[in-house]
C-alpha cells in the first residue's frame, strides 16, 4: 500500500534534483552585480573563531577536525548537512573578518561549487538555496576580495544557476519559514544580478501573498513558534530593505505584515532581550531580536490581549510570558509542545522559570520529552500531557500534536496592586473530566508573583468521568504535579525546613518560592535543552505534588524576591562560553 505523503516527498526530491541539474546547464550571462544589498546578517565572532580552528558545531553536534575542511567531514545527520549547505556559517566568518577567516570562507565557498555546483547534493532545495543566496550576495565583497577573475566568473555563474533553480522551484518550499526563505533569496538575487530583474517581480508578488496567507491578524504564524516568527520577520525586513536600496516600492501587504509582527515580537520578548521558548523555538541569538525590531522601524506596541496566543505580564524588571491558547494543529504542529498554561519568568537579565526547550538536536527521545507537558512550567495530570503525539509520518518521521485543548478561555485584567492573568484549558477533560484553571498575579513593582492552580469537574458529565477515573484507581486520588523549571544558572536550595525554596541568580538577586502547605514540595533534578549546546544542561525544578479527590482541588503558591534584594541590581556577571558543556 502506497503512502501518499511518502510519494509526495519522493516526487519533490526527484523534481528538485532534475531542476538543479537543468539549472546547472544554464549558460552564463551574469558578470556582476547591478547593486549589492548592504550586509544585514549578524554572525557570531566566537563561532567564527571556532570554525577557523576546525571546531565544526552544527545542529547540536561538534566535530573537531582541525586538519579537515568543511566539506571533508561526513555530516552525521540531515540536520547537520542542512546547516552546512545553507551557508549561515558565512555570517560567523565575516564577523571575524581577518585573513584566516576570509581564506576559510573562500576555500569552502568555491569548494561547494566544485562538489555540488552541478546540481548535486542535499543543498538543492528551495529553502536552503534561498538561504545560501542571501549569504553569498551579502558577503560577496568579503569572499571576492583578492580573487582572480576566473574565480569571480565561477562565483557569478553559480549564483546565476542557483537563482534559475529557485525561480522554478520556490513553490515546492513548504509554507511558512521555508517559503519565506526561498522567496527572499530569489528577491535578493533578482535585484542584485545583472539581467535578472524580471525574476524578482513574481517573487515580490508571491512574498506579499504569503504575508497575507501565513501571518494572521495577531501578527503570528500557525506554528506559534516565537523563534520562527523572528526568522520570518527578519527575512521580511531584509527583503523590504533590499527593495528600498534598489529604488523599488514594497507591496502594502508586505509592509502591513511587518507592522503586525513587530508588536507581537515585543510581547514575546523577555526583559533580558531574549524570546520566550515555546513550541520548538529557542531564545534566539543574543541581540538578534532587538536588532530586528530596530531595523523594522516599527514603534507600535501590542494593544493588549494575546499575541500569537501568548499573554504577557510585565512590571519593574520582571517579565512573564504565558502560553494561553490551544496548541497548533495539523502540519503546523510537528514541532509543537503540550504547553498550554505554562509560563516563563525572567528577572532583569536573568531567566528564572523556564521551559525545558526543544530537544530536537539531541535525538528523537529528547525531542519527544521536550514536547511533553512535564517539560513545561505548568500542571500535568496523572502522568498525562495536555496533548499527545500522533504516530510518526512514514515519509518524514514527524509527529503531529493531537487531542490537545481546544477551549482556552483567558482574561487579563488589573488586580488591586498589579496585573492579573486568568486562564484555563480542557486538555484533561476527555481523560479525567477535569479542567485546569490558572491565575497569576504580578505586583506593580515586579517583585512578587502569586499563583493559583485549580482542577475542576464543572458539570455532571465531567463529574461522572472524574468519578469513573477515581473508581478505577481504587479511590486513591489522581496524581498531579505542578512544575517550575529553573534556568541552569539558578542556584536553588530547600529552606525553612523544606517549606520554601530559595533561588539565587547570578545577578545577586534572591527569589523565594512558597506554597499553601497542603501539598508536597520537592526540589528535583531538571534539564535545559539548547540547540547551541553539545548536550542537555543539568538544571533543577521545583515540583508541587498532590492528589485530586474532589470536584475542586486548589493549590496556591508564590514567587517573590527576598526582602533584602535591592530594587536595582547591577548585573555585570558574564555569560558562559559558547562551547561550554556544563
Amino acid at each position: 500500500m502506497f503512502n501518499i505523503s511518502s510519494l509526495k516527498a519522493r516526487r519533490t526530491r526527484v523534481l528538485n534534483a532534475l531542476h538543479a541539474r537543468a539549472a546547472a546547464r544554464t549558460k552564463a550571462s551574469v558578470k556582476g552585480f547591478v547593486s549589492s544589498p548592504e550586509p544585514r546578517t549578524i554572525g557570531s565572532y566566537a563561532r567564527g573563531r571556532q570554525l577557523t580552528a576546525g571546531n565544526y558545531l552544527f545542529a547540536g553536534t561538534l566535530i573537531n577536525a582541525p586538519d579537515q575542511g568543511l566539506w571533508d567531514i561526513a555530516p552525521p545527520d540531515g540536520s547537520y548537512a542542512a546547516e552546512l549547505q545553507g551557508f549561515a556559517w558565512l555570517d560567523d566568518l565575516a564577523a571575524v573578518g581577518d585573513v584566516p577567516a576570509r581564506a576559510a570562507a573562500q576555500t569552502w565557498l568555491w569548494g561547494w561549487i566544485d562538489l555540488y555546483g552541478k546540481g548535486r547534493g542535499p543543498g538543492w532545495t528551495p529553502d536552503l538555496t534561498g538561504r545560501r543566496l542571501i549569504r553569498w550576495i551579502n558577503h560577496a565583497l568579503f569572499v571576492l576580495r583578492g580573487q582572480e577573475s576566473e574565480q569571480s566568473r565561477i562565483f557569478y555563474r553559480s549564483l546565476e544557476q542557483q537563482t534559475q533553480f529557485l525561480s522554478r522551484r520556490w513553490r515546492a518550499a513548504a509554507p511558512g519559514l521555508p517559503r519565506f526563505e526561498a522567496l527572499t533569496g530569489l528577491i535578493y538575487a533578482g535585484l542584485s544580478l545583472e539581467g535578472k530583474e524580471a525574476l524578482a517581480e513574481p517573487a515580490i508578488r508571491a512574498l506579499a501573498r504569503e504575508c497575507t496567507l501565513q501571518i494572521d491578524d495577531q501578527g503570528g504564524l500557525p506554528t506559534r513558534n516565537p523563534e520562527e516568527l523572528l526568522a520570518v520577520f527578519t527575512l521580511l525586513t531584509w527583503a523590504a530593505a533590499a527593495l528600498s536600496d534598489a529604488g523599488r516600492g514594497t507591496p502594502k501587504e508586505h509592509l502591513a505584515a511587518i507592522e503586525r509582527v513587530a508588536p507581537t515580537l515585543r510581547s514575546l520578548r523577555h526583559s533580558d532581550g531574549a524570546l520566550a521558548r515555546f513550541h520548538g523555538g529557542g531564545r534566539g541569538a543574543e541581540g538578534w531580536l532587538d536588532h530586528a525590531l530596530a531595523a523594522s522601524r516599527v514603534k507600535i506596541a501590542q494593544p493588549g490581549g494575546l499575541a500569537m496566543g501568548y499573554a504577557r505580564l510585565s512590571a519593574g524588571r520582571t517579565s512573564i510570558v504565558i502560553d494561553a491558547a490551544p496548541p497548533p494543529t495539523g502540519a503546523a504542529s510537528v514541532n509543537a509542545h503540550a504547553s498550554t498554561m505554562a509560563f516563563e519568568l525572567t528577572s532583569g537579565r536573568r531567566p528564572l522559570v523556564v521551559s525545558c526547550g526543544s530537544g530536537v538536536s539531541f535525538g528523537q527521545d529528547w525531542r519527544r520529552a521536550g514536547r511533553a507537558t512535564p517539560s513545561h512550567s505548568t500542571l500535568s495530570l496523572g502522568g498525562y500531557s495536555s496533548a499527545r503525539l500522533a504516530d510518526p509520518d512514514p515519509a518524514t518521521g514527524n509527529e503531529q500534536l493531537i487531542s490537545g485543548p481546544d477551549h482556552v478561555p483567558v482574561e487579563i485584567s488589573h488586580a488591586t496592586d498589579g496585573l492579573r492573568f486568568q486562564g484555563g484549558h480542557n486538555g484533561y477533560l476527555s481523560s479525567h473530566g477535569l479542567t485546569h484553571a490558572r491565575t497569576l498575579e504580578l505586583t506593580l513593582d515586579g517583585r512578587g508573583l502569586a499563583g493559583e492552580d485549580l482542577l475542576l469537574a464543572l458539570d455532571q458529565p465531567d463529574k461522572r468521568r472524574f468519578d469513573a477515573v477515581l473508581d478505577a484507581g481504587q479511590l486513591k486520588g489522581i496524581d498531579f504535579h505542578i512544575r517550575f523549571h529553573l534556568h541552569p544558572d539558578v542556584d536553588a536550595t530547600l529552606d525553612l525546613g523544606g517549606a520554601a525554596i530559595s533561588m539565587a541568580l547570578k545577578s545577586g538577586e534572591v527569589w523565594v518560592f512558597r506554597h499553601d502547605g497542603t501539598h508536597k514540595l520537592a526540589l528535583e533534578p531538571g534539564v535545559y535543552l539548547e540547540t547551541t549546546r553539545l548536550k542537555p544542561r543539568a538544571a533543577q525544578q521545583i515540583v508541587l505534588s498532590g492528589r485530586a479527590f474532589t470536584y475542586a482541588t486548589r493549590v496556591r503558591w508564590s514567587l517573590s524576591k527576598a526582602q533584602e534584594t535591592a530594587i536595582g541590581v547591577r548585573d555585570l556577571s558574564m555569560d558562559e562560553p559558547y562551547l561550554d558543556e556544563d
